[in-house]
This record gives structure tokens, C-alpha cells and sequence, in this order.
């Protein structure tokens, strides 16, 4: 088994792409799960970058400016680091920043270097769900604040419209995402073309907006006005915003249609509906009420409303499905408890709900709204997450190019640090807004955090005493034959997490029921720092005796554990298993402490709060209930 698991870990780090063909279904898929989030900032960034000059009445200088670093940005942050460099970091053909830290690992040899990554992978996964939550408020409140340029009457409408619709989503998550999945793309082809007919139509009537595109600008801006351009990377930066999802969801469509839809369709609609709302403001600087509404006619302004808010629902659940991705991953990876994971198709396993990420993330959405009221205020609490996840990404970027493809030192230096730099001026010029609503994404990232190391750290203290107590399995089959144990008829499934180690729950079983199955399955499930582990190296079944067999179950991040399903297929290699004939045997483990405590008093008691709370065994294998045996053990750590 470790000469398999070895092999495996060794293999190709770059998965062959998922299509090498650009159909115009694929590309419609593109836009409308990977580019909803980016495509959607118009709706608010430029004005939010603008409104720290309106004081003294906007200057063509600041607005030109402004325009030139959100350019640039979309070029630097997006292009250069994502499209050209980070993209090529596939962990077999899957993005993420929980996979970028996988494959970071994978290069490293030392515990507490492996470690450091650990919590660089940690920190970015709970900044992301920080911006889970904020996304979908500050996008569809931004969609809906539309109907005040329709019409002033709507104003005290804006709140309750966004909270039907941000309620309605969430409650209909449990259908799944196929049906809303079909009219996705249209709709997002439709929000693009739009924000580039827009774009072009008011740069005719001011052509001289177009000198934005000349990072002369961006640098003359940031010379003249010095903090007060530090202070506007803050709001900048959420042009950006999205710019994560390309790099997530190359394990759904591959690396190319992405680069291609960005390249051809969604940059040049951005930039061309930044360069619109600039010549708008150029032209009448009073448009900073809301740049991006105005720039369309009367009559399109209420259709316009209804088209944002749609692209904005789609923004919305681009960001929830990938929360319940990076939830899954965290579950599969050993850093939060087992959650219930319910698959909504039966074709795709990536189309999964769950219901209490789900619950927690509706909770979020609904207090971030009624606290803050409009997009201008939670533009403060969306800057810090967006910004924290970008730097988490170029340091891992950077280890995984030097050590993994084996660059250079100052080739990667080179490509690397001035990104990073970029990252934290965006990031620290967000530190300014903490008073104001980025301590939102630092106070939840900070408790997922700790709950996160928690319960990692609780596992391994759980899983040293199991080896330090327990009974090596090899010496329990040598005693075996000369034990007089009572076989019974059926099959018994012990589920355990040591391999090498006799399951506490035989141990109990043999105590006060005397007796032992005529065949004995001692499975192992073992969860890959890879996407998905292939079906012919799932298993890995070994016999300890005649009709007892160790099986080790191996899944990638990316998966969802079928026990059932695994053991039927055992009949392929000669071992009979009749579902209807098995009981499965689990140890149910109370958590106390020991007499010397080797964890905090406040950390024991939240590990044990989660414990309590994770997902049962039975369902997460999705082992049939009126099957199970499950035997209580006390535990001191």
C-alpha cells in the first residue's frame, strides 16, 4: 500500500486539458460559472474608487487616474498573474486554493514546513468564505439600488426587494444547480454584450477617455496624490474582485476556454464599460450617483435592472456552489468535521448541496444586509477578503513554481515578488477599512480559523492515543487461530482510521458478545492531497487470513465517500459480500481530558462542541442505518 500511495504522489502534476475544442456551449459554460463574480463589478467599483474625491468635485485628472489603475489592475492582477502564470499550476487538472496548497505540500519535506503551507492554504479558504458571504449581498444590493435611478420612489424598496431574492436563492439551493445552470451562460452573454454596447456608445461621444489606457496616468495619479491613492487601491481593488474563480474552476472547464473567454470577450467588455462610465463622469461628473445605470437610456434603465440583478443572482451562486466545494475539500482534508453533503445530480459529482453551509451562509448574507444597508458600506468588508485570498495565492504560487516546475530563483523572484507587492498594497490600503466593515471577513476568518486548527489538531492528538493504546493488528491474527473465538455466520465491516491497529469496536464486540463474523473487513479510508484518486487505484485489498481482508479506501478532496458502493465491487476480486448479510461495526469516541491535558481547556471544549455536532459516520459514508453497530468510547487526550 505505500509503495501504491507513493506512486500515485509522484505521478504528473498537470492533468491533460478538460477540452481542447471552443465550442460556443463551453464558452457560454465559461462565462457563466467562472466570469458571473468579475463581471459584475462595474455595477459599483468605479464609482466606489471615485467617491473619495467628490469633495472638491471630480477632476478629469482623478477619473482618468482612477480608470487607468483599475485598467491595469484587470491587466496585472487578472491577466498576467492568473491567466498567464497561475493557471499553470493545475493539481491534476483542478484549481483552488486548497489545491494549489496540496500541491505546495507535495514538493516539501519537512513537517513544519509542510505545516506553514497548511496554514497559508487554511487562511485562504477562510478569507474565501468570508467572501462567500459578502458577494451576494453587496452584488444583488448593488443590482437593486439600480431602481433608485429609475425612479426615487424605490429607495425604501431597495433592502426588502434584495432580501426576497437573496432568501429565495438560498432556499432553492436544494434543487440543485442544473436547471439554473442551462440559462446561466445566455444570460451571462447577454450581461457582457451589454456592458461593452454600453461602454462604446458614451466613449463616442468622448473619445479622450481612452488616454486611460496609458499606465502614464496610473503613475502620475499615484505621484500627485500619494495617500490618498494608497487609501483608493482599497476600493480598486473590487474590480478584481473574482478573479480567484478563474483559477478554481479549471478543474471544469480546463485552462484554455478560460484564457480565451477572458482574452476575447470578458476583459475587453470590462475595460470597454470602465472606459464608458469614465467618458460619462468626464462629460457630466453629477453621473457619480451611479455611473453604471446612467450610462444606459431611460428606457433601458428598468430592463438593465432586471438583467444586473440577474447577472448578479448568477454571481451570487457561482460563490455559493464554491463554498460548498471548498467546505467538502476542508471536510476531506481533515480541517473541519464531517458536514452532509447531498448530491443534487446523478451525472455530475460536482453538483453537490449542503445544507448547513447553506444555512450559515443565508445567515451572513441576510445580518451584512440589514447592518449595512448599501453596497458603498459593505465595499469596506469585501476589499480584505478579496485581497487576504490573493496574497495566500501568490505565496503559494511562488513555492510551487521554484520547487515543483523548478524555476529559478530570480526568474521566479522576478514574476513572483512584484505581484506579491501588488497583492499587499491591496491588501493594506483595505487595512484602512477596518473600522468600517473589513473587520466583517477578519472576524469570521479569524473564528473559522481557530476552528479549523482545532479540530486538525484534535484529530492528531486522537489519533496518537488510538496508536498508543491500541492493539497491533498483526499480533491479533497470529492469536487468533488459538483464541477458541465463536464464528458466526455474515459479514462484519469495522470502520477505522489506523490501519495497522485492531478497531476498538471489535475489541468491545469480542467482550461482551463472545464472537467474531465468519468474514471480517477491516476498511481504512484515507483522503489524498489529489482531486481525485483513479478507480483503479481506489482500493487496495489486502488478506490477513482466511476470510479476514484489510481494505484501504482512498478518495481525492474532490470526492464523496460511497463505502457501500467500494465493498459490492469486492466481488470482482473473489471476496463475497451480500449487503443484506453485513453489519458495519463503528466506535463512537467521547472526547475527555487527560490527566496531563495536551490542549487548552477553551480548545478541548470546541473540539468536543464539534465533535458532538459532525455529521454521523453512517450518512457520510452513506452506510444503511439499520446496518450499523456503533460502540461508545471514552478518549482522553
Amino acid at each position: 500500500m505505500p509503495s501504491r500511495l507513493a506512486a500515485l504522489q509522484r505521478g504528473s502534476v498537470t492533468a491533460p486539458e478538460k477540452s481542447q475544442v471552443l465550442t460556443p456551449a463551453l464558452i457560454l459554460g465559461v462565462l457563466g460559472v467562472v466570469y458571473g463574480d468579475i463581471g459584475t463589478s462595474p455595477l459599483y467599483a468605479l464609482r466606489a474608487s471615485l467617491l473619495l474625491f467628490t469633495g472638491g468635485g471630480l477632476e478629469r485628472w482623478e477619473i482618468l487616474g482612477i480608470l487607468s489603475l483599475i485598467i491595469w489592475a484587470l491587466i496585472l492582477t487578472v491577466t498576467v498573474k492568473y491567466v498567464v502564470f497561475v493557471l499553470r499550476a493545475d493539481n491534476r487538472g483542478e484549481g483552488g486554493i486548497l489545491a494549489l496548497m496540496a500541491l505546495a505540500q507535495r514538493t516539501l519535506t519537512s513537517d513544519r514546513a509542510r505545516w506553514g503551507v497548511a496554514l497559508i492554504g487554511i487562511t485562504g479558504a477562510c478569507l474565501f468564505f468570508g467572501d462567500g458571504i459578502i458577494t451576494p449581498a453587496i452584488s444583488v444590493l448593488s443590482a437593486v439600488e439600480g431602481l433608485k435611478v429609475v425612479s426615487p420612489h424605490f429607495e425604501d424598496a431597495v433592502i426588502p426587494i434584495a432580501l426576497a431574492i437573496l432568501l429565495a436563492l438560498f432556499l432553492v439551493q436544494y434543487r440543485g444547480t442544473g436547471l439554473m445552470g442551462a440559462v446561466f451562460g445566455p444570460i451571462c452573454a447577454a450581461w457582457f454584450g451589454t456592458l461593452a454596447v454600453l461602454g462604446v456608445w458614451e466613449m463616442l461621444h468622448n473619445p479622450v477617455v481612452l488616454l486611460a489606457l496609458s499606465p502614464h496616468y496610473a503613475l502620475m495619479f499615484c505621484i500627485e496624490y500619494r495617500f490618498a491613492a494608497f487609501i483608493a487601491f482599497g476600493s480598486v481593488v473590487l474590480a478584481v474582485t473574482g478573479a480567484e474563480a478563474l483559477y478554481a474552476d479549471m478543474g471544469h472547464f480546463g485552462r484554455r476556454p478560460i484564457r480565451w473567454a477572458w482574452l476575447w470577450l470578458v476583459l475587453p467588455a470590462l475595460a470597454l464599460n470602465y472606459l464608458g462610465q469614465g467618458a460619462l463622469l468626464l462629460r457630466d461628473p453629477a453621473a457619480i450617483e451611479n455611473p453604471f445605470f446612467l450610462l444606459a437610456p431611460d428606457w433601458f434603465r428598468l430592463p438593465l435592472v432586471f438583467l444586473a440583478t440577474a447577472a448578479t443572482i448568477i454571481a451570487s451562486q457561482a460563490m455559493i456552489s464554491g463554498a460548498y466545494t471548498i467546505a467538502r475539500q476542508c471536510v476531506q482534508l481533515g480541517f473541519i468535521p464531517r458536514l452532509a453533503v447531498n448530491h443534487t445530480s446523478a451525472t455530475e459529482e460536482g453538483q453537490i448541496y449542503m445544507p448547513q453551509i447553506n444555512a450559515l451562509l443565508l445567515i451572513g448574507v441576510v445580518i451584512l444586509v440589514m447592518e449595512f444597508h448599501t453596497s458603498d458600506n459593505l465595499a469596506a468588508a469585501y476589499g480584505i477578503a478579496v485581497t487576504g485570498t490573493f496574497v495566500c495565492t501568490t505565496i503559494l504560487a511562488f513555492i510551487v513554481f521554484r520547487r515543483q516546475f523548478g524555476w529559478s530563483w530570480p526568474l521566479v523572484a522576478a514574476v513572483f515578488v512584484p505581484l506579491l507587492l501588488l497583492d499587499l498594497l491591496f491588501f493594506f490600503s483595505n487595512v484602512l477599512k477596518i473600522p468600517q466593515g473589513g473587520y466583517v471577513p477578519l472576524v469570521l476568518g479569524a473564528a473559522l480559523f481557530v476552528m479549523m486548527t482545532t479540530w486538525h489538531r484534535g484529530r492528531e492528538l486522537l489519533f496518537a492515543r488510538f496508536r498508543q493504546d491500541g492493539l497491533p493488528l498483526k499480533s491479533f491474527i497470529a492469536r487468533l487461530p488459538q483464541s477458541r473465538t465463536v464464528r458466526v455466520p455474515g459479514t462484519a465491516v469495522f470502520m477505522t482510521s489506523q490501519a495497522d491497529f485492531l478497531p476498538g469496536a471489535l475489541l468491545h464486540n469480542l467482550k461482551h458478545n463472545k464472537v467474531l463474523h465468519e468474514r471480517v473487513l477491516f476498511v481504512t479510508v484515507a483522503n489524498e492531497a489529489v482531486p481525485y484518486v483513479p478507480v483503479d487505484q481506489r482500493r487496495v485489498v489486502e488478506q490477513l487470513a482466511p476470510d479476514i481482508h484489510r481494505i484501504a479506501l482512498r478518495y481525492g478532496f474532490q470526492e464523496s465517500p460511497n463505502i457501500p458502493k467500494e465493498l459490492e465491487a469486492l466481488k470482482e476480486v473473489g471476496i463475497p459480500f451480500e449487503p443484506m448479510q453485513t453489519s458495519y461495526f463503528l466506535g463512537r469516541e467521547t472526547v475527555v481530558a487527560a490527566a496531563v491535558p495536551k490542549m487548552s481547556k477553551w480548545r478541548q471544549w470546541l473540539f468536543t462542541i464539534m465533535s458532538r455536532n459532525a455529521v454521523p459516520a453512517t450518512e457520510f459514508f452513506r452506510i444503511p442505518s439499520d446496518r450499523v453497530v456503533e460502540l461508545g468510547v471514552r478518549v482522553a487526550i
